[in-house]
């Protein structure tokens, strides 16, 4: 009977070692798995950081581009607006004239 005991002692000492490796297998487990969702959500946060960055420089250098097409399209109409400006200064004589004429026959 004591060899029999001995015996069952020994497989009840064998499982208490396993349990204890399996739990602390488990332990190890969930200290890789939260350690890797914290590096996860740190990858993350940088991404939305890098990204926001990007997103207010590409929109900053737009914004730069497009404020110079607004500056040369305004140089652009002024010029033209003074060139139709002068013309027109020098047609206003002879429009005058042909109006008066035009005016004093009827």
């Amino acid at each position: 009977m004591t060899t029999e005991r001995s015996l069952l002692q020994k497989i009840r000492e064998k499982e208490l070692e396993i349990n204890v490796q399996v739990d602390e297998a488990r332990r190890e487990a969930e200290e890789a798995i939260a350690r890797a969702r914290r590096e996860a959500d740190g990858i993350l946060k940088n991404a939305e950081i890098g990204a926001k960055a990007a997103a207010q420089d590409l929109t900053q250098r737009e914004m730069e581009t497009v404020t110079r097409e607004i500056e040369a399209a305004r140089s652009a109409a002024g010029g033209e607006v003074k060139t139709l400006k002068e013309k027109g200064e020098r047609n206003l004589p002879k429009a005058i004239e042909k109006i008066t004429k035009v005016v004093a026959l009827e």
